[in-house]
């Protein structure tokens, strides 16, 4: 199943206006200017900046002589009393539910107040999983923490696990790039903020979480030449399991018809061709035969029609190929063209209507 994984603070919650509205309190039962609101939300840096020195920052500009944890308390309790998960944010995570998606939180912070919050909000039984740097012994951007929450999930981390998992979250040094050393696609909330980060880039952008998970949701019905190829040898496999099981015919052996090197550089298709036209160019593909059908293409054979020209696109991997099975997918031409090479090469050709 894909797995959707997701911030805490100022993605799922609004953490920065549940801290505000602690520090409006904290002025008020301190009968402290009301105008420094703006000091306390200029020191806290979002969260990001630690409590103690917030806090200890705050103790000795109004010289209170409350000891920090006292203070620390104060601070946890007022926040975790104002938090809240909006309406459209828990009919956003249903929505991903619905559609078929795992889903989990990845939070940097303390243990206690993270998982405090979940449960206050009702977030804990909506997801499947959760992971926060205190209890993990790693914090964002450290790979292995987007590697635990899958996990936890029950998404195993196995080769592959990363192209079907998103990350969501508003911070750029610990989600975004975060997903990138993972090799997770990510959404950033940009709430409003231009991108400042020169080293890498959000695979999507969004002004709030029902827009990123929609997003989301979208490009994951779109489909992209791996999860076609995919699923053209999905279909190769089971078309050829059931072809052997009813066979009833002896397989009538073809005649080579064109010389082949062991592996073969298939060209991609542009959009100025006959058969290319109006559609954009396509990857090329390096197929690697197998050694009995390299042998049986080395005899001698006229050139293939011209038309065959037009080329293949959705084959397996990158130069060399690294399928395990020959499997051919989506020949843009047709497939009398070439049909006699691939059956000979022991391969099958599949049109599934969407590159031709």
């Amino acid at each position: 199943m894909p797995l959707l994984l997701f911030d805490l603070d100022n993605t799922l919650l609004h953490r920065d206006a549940a801290y505000r509205a602690w520090a409006v309190d904290f002025l008020a039962e301190h009968r402290l200017p009301a105008a420094d609101i703006d000091w306390f939300t200029t020191i806290d840096g979002s969260g990001y900046v630690p409590r103690s020195t917030v806090l200890g920052a705050a103790k000795r500009r109004y010289g209170l002589d409350h000891s920090m944890d006292l203070l620390l308390a104060h601070y946890r309790r007022g926040i975790n009393a104002h938090i809240h998960c909006p309406a459209s944010h828990l009919d956003a995570l249903h929505a991903a539910r619905a559609s078929g998606w795992t889903l989990g939180i990845v939070s940097n912070g303390g243990t206690k107040p993270q998982v405090e919050k979940m449960r206050r909000t009702g977030l804990d039984r909506l997801v499947d999983g959760w992971v926060v740097s205190e209890e993990a012994r790693c914090v964002k951007p450290d790979p292995l923490i987007f590697e635990i929450a899958a996990r936890r999930c029950g998404v195993a981390p196995s080769p592959g696990w990363e192209a079907n998992t998103w990350m969501i979250g508003d911070h750029g040094p610990a989600d975004v790039a975060g997903a990138e050393v993972a090799g997770l696609r990510s959404v950033w909330l940009h709430l409003g903020r231009p991108w400042a980060e020169q080293g890498y880039r959000p695979t999507l952008s969004a002004a709030g979480l029902p827009e990123a998970v929609g997003l989301v949701l979208g490009a994951r019905s779109a489909p992209t030449a791996d999860t076609v190829r995919r699923g053209a040898v999905r279909r190769a496999v089971a078309q050829q399991a059931a072809a052997r099981r009813a066979a009833a015919d002896p397989v009538v052996p073809v005649t080579p018809v064109v010389q082949l090197p062991s592996v073969v550089q298939l060209p991609s298709v542009g959009g100025t061709t006959p058969l290319g036209a109006g559609r954009a160019p396509a990857q090329s593909a390096a197929v690697r035969l197998s050694p009995a059908a390299a042998a049986a293409l080395q005899a001698p054979a006229g050139p293939l029609p011209a038309v065959a020209h037009a080329g293949v696109t959705g084959g397996p991997g990158g130069a060399g190929g690294d399928a395990p099975a020959p499997v051919l997918t989506r020949f843009t031409v047709p497939q009398a063209a070439v049909g006699p090479v691939a059956a000979a090469a022991g391969y099958t050709v599949i049109d599934d209507g969407v590159a031709g």
